[in-house]
């Protein structure tokens, strides 16, 4: 839940106020979009996912990008289809300048092609990196030493769009997934503040994510975590184990 921290990326003084449109759900987006508000940015709209129940007692759960949107009286929308018509119409309607996806789910190309400016994403890794739902988690259960945060602009296939700018995080040798997430949606928060200024600003270049595999370096993929990755091999040796706790 929002708690009112995130003030720390500094202010921006801006001439013309950028109209934004926010696409995001979990905890990890909410920075994000608090420093947008906070820093002065039109945030026109809010899409997120719909409530749903959750819990024993099936009582119906808003997201935590919901929650902070509410307290800001920002203008929320929930589509169960991205592609419904008039969902599409009433984004349209908004007149966004930019598109700014933290933490969403899969987007049609008639949404995120629909601000003047395009729409980036956030992501939790160095990408090309670790593309995929889970980067925070894979990369702690592979043992990594360094990760980071990278925005990049969206394009058809899931997480290859060309990269704006990217920041290293360290892993700290006994740091769990948790520990880092809530390190990493703070840097991300002040990464998402510099991409926009940047935009809005045209000063910032875009790279191919090919531009950083170095030679002979292998990808790593970040599949959603399932209940078989959780399952502990005893006969792993005790590093990787270690790992997958975390």
């Amino acid at each position: 839940m929002y708690d009112g921290n995130y003030r720390n990326f500094g202010r921006y003084s801006i001439q013309k106020v950028m109209r934004i449109l926010f696409f995001g759900t979990p905890e990890f987006a909410v920075p994000s979009l608090a420093v947008l508000v906070e820093n002065g940015f039109d945030v026109v709209g809010v899409v997120t996912a719909p409530d749903k129940p959750a819990g024993r007692g099936q009582k119906i759960h808003f997201s935590a990008i919901k929650e902070y949107a509410i307290s800001k009286g920002l203008n929320i929308f929930q589509p169960a289809n991205l592609r419904d018509r008039d969902f599409l119409r009433s984004m349209q309607s908004l007149q966004p300048d930019l598109g700014i996806v933290v933490a969403f789910r899969m987007m049609p190309v008639e949404l995120w092609s629909m601000p003047q400016l395009g729409t980036f994403n956030l992501h939790g890794s160095l990408l090309p990196q670790y593309r995929g739902a889970a980067p925070i988690n894979r990369a702690v259960m592979n043992g990594e030493k360094i990760t980071g945060v990278t925005t990049f602009f969206l394009k058809h296939a899931i997480d290859t769009g060309n990269i704006i700018f990217r920041e290293e995080i360290p892993i700290s040798p006994s740091e769990n997934a948790g520990e880092l997430h809530d390190r990493m949606k703070m840097k991300g928060a002040g990464l998402v503040l510099r991409t926009v200024q940047a935009i809005q600003q045209n000063r910032y270049s875009m790279h191919e994510q090919t531009d950083f595999i170095k030679d002979g370096e292998v990808l790593k993929s970040a599949p959603k975590i399932f209940k078989d990755d959780c399952r502990i091999d005893w006969s792993s040796n005790a590093e990787s184990i270690f790992n997958q706790i975390r």
